[in-house]
């Protein structure tokens, strides 16, 4: 019999496509009855400062991408810091380590004003293609230049581009993280598994439809050139929210500085965080409380 190598998916055996499937599951589920002083739904505000790394990660050179890279902390850092000033509302940041050294005043500045900075890689490297051995050196010398920083251990992970290898959980154990924030598997948060066995860290799920880079990214050298109305991205983001609400779950949000803070854009946040504040009983917090409250505070299955 040819080895699984040389197999189509269809000439799988079963402990062959069972064991791929049971890599990272999720299990139990971490919903709490009320959140955070009984508020009946949580909200949990991301953004993923990539900036420079995104040209940088797979070799590029190009000064034009760089500069729009630039545009992250020279102009949209700074808009959404005002933005969330002025609501009063904490969010995460998540920050590869080398966009971390190259603008290390930004990340003081988003830890003095209460809010979360995330590992995101080293340089935005994708975690697939990385050897266990690279995966780990990598995430354990973002983690520590963070720190180093900030003056601030992060306990939370999520992966450049969500791309998440069969090594990744188990070097998140290993860090003793609390949790992810990268997969799909839920729109609440869930403990990972890890080939069956609880690991303990909290999934605090992601999904494409909340992110603002489907509907507006474009690479001019590409055929990925989205572009949905601002109207139409806020319509939905909405229709996100009120649905988490009307359930008592969480909605979680992903964006971008060199995405969402441009001037035609940066309202759908100032928008959707009046909306929310509108109904009174909408508990806001970074994707580490809302991880922490979650799993200590879980309502039994």
């Amino acid at each position: 019999m040819p080895d699984q190598a040389s197999q189509e998916p269809w000439q799988w055996p079963e402990p062959h496509w069972r064991g791929l499937v049971d890599q990272v599951r999720a299990g139990r589920r971490y919903r709490p009855a009320r959140w955070k002083n009984g508020a009946r739904a949580a909200f949990a505000l991301s953004f993923d400062a990539d900036h420079e790394t995104n040209e940088l990660r797979d070799g590029g050179k190009s000064i034009g991408r760089l500069a729009w890279g630039q545009y992250g902390p020279r102009v949209g850092v700074p808009r959404i810091l005002k933005l969330l000033r002025q609501h009063d509302v904490p969010a995460t940041f998540y920050v590869p380590a080398v966009a971390a050294l190259l603008h290390e005043e930004e990340q003081r500045q988003v830890i003095a004003e209460g809010h979360e900075i995330g590992i995101h890689g080293w340089i935005h490297e994708l975690n697939s293609v990385l050897p266990y051995e690279a995966e780990r050196d990598l995430m354990l010398r973002s983690a520590d230049t963070l720190e180093k920083i900030t003056g601030k251990r992060p306990v939370g992970l999520r992966t450049p581009s969500w791309d998440f290898s069969p090594n990744t959980l188990r070097i998140e154990r290993e860090m003793g993280l609390l949790y992810d924030s990268s997969l799909m598997a839920d729109e609440d948060c869930y403990e990972l598994l890890l080939e069956g066995e609880a690991t303990g860290i909290v999934e605090l799920p992601v999904e494409w439809v909340r992110d603002d880079a489907v509907y507006f990214m474009m690479h001019r050298f590409q055929s990925l050139r989205p572009y949905t109305p601002p109207e139409a991205v806020f319509d939905i983001f909405r229709r996100e929210f009120d649905a988490a609400y009307e359930e008592g779950g969480l909605f979680q949000l992903t964006t971008h500085p060199h995405i969402i803070g441009y001037r035609s854009r940066i309202w759908i946040l100032d928008e959707l965080i009046r909306h929310a504040k509108s109904k009174g009983d909408v508990w806001f917090a970074t994707h580490a409380d809302v991880a922490a409250f979650a799993k200590e505070n879980a309502a039994a299955e």
